[in-house]
C-alpha cells in the first residue's frame, strides 16, 4: 500500500510574504468559521463545517515567506469510523522560490491512502490549496466555507 502524504502544490507570481499572509489568514481561504489565531505560533484555532467536520489545529511553526505549520490536536468526520486518523497528523505549507515565481507546497503529513476519508480529505484539501488559497493570494479573494446562518 502506498504511505505518501497527501501534497497540493502551485506556482504564483506574488512574492513569498504576499503567500504566508495569506496562508495564515485562514478564514479567507478554508472557513469563515474558523474560532481563534491563526496568526501566532503556539496559538490554537478550532475548525467546523457543519456537523461532518471539526478539528483543533495547533500552530507550531511559523516562519514569515517560508513556511507555515498546524499539529491537529483533534478530529471528528461524521462519515468515518476512526476519529484519530487525523490527531497528531501536521499540515505543513512550505513556500519557495523558483525560476522566478513563487512555489506554495502543500503537505499533510500523515494522510495517506491507507486512511478511511484519504479520497474525500484528497479532494477537499486540493479544492481548498489549488483554488481557493491560490486565489486569495493571486486575485485577492479565496472561497471559504461560508459563515453558518
Amino acid at each position: 500500500m502506498d504511505n505518501k502524504d497527501f501534497t497540493a502544490s502551485f506556482l504564483v507570481d506574488n512574492p513569498p510574504t504576499e503567500a504566508f499572509n495569506a496562508i495564515t489568514n485562514v478564514r479567507a481561504w478554508w472557513s469563515e468559521e474558523i474560532k481563534g489565531n491563526t496568526r501566532t505560533l503556539g496559538e490554537e484555532f478550532y475548525y467546523h463545517y457543519k456537523d461532518v467536520h471539526t478539528c483543533t489545529m495547533k500552530l507550531v511553526e511559523l516562519v514569515p515567506g517560508k513556511k507555515a505549520a498546524w499539529l491537529v490536536l483533534n478530529n471528528h468526520f461524521n462519515f468515518i469510523k476512526d476519529d484519530s486518523e487525523w490527531v497528531g497528523t501536521k499540515i505543513i505549507f512550505d513556500i519557495t522560490e523558483e525560476d522566478g515565481e513563487t512555489k506554495v507546497q502543500f503537505t499533510h503529513q500523515g494522510l495517506t491512502p491507507a486512511y478511511e476519508c484519504y479520497n474525500i480529505c484528497h479532494d477537499a484539501w486540493s479544492k481548498y490549496i489549488k483554488t481557493s488559497l491560490r486565489n486569495l493570494i493571486v486575485v485577492g479573494k479565496g472561497q471559504p466555507n461560508p459563515k453558518e446562518s
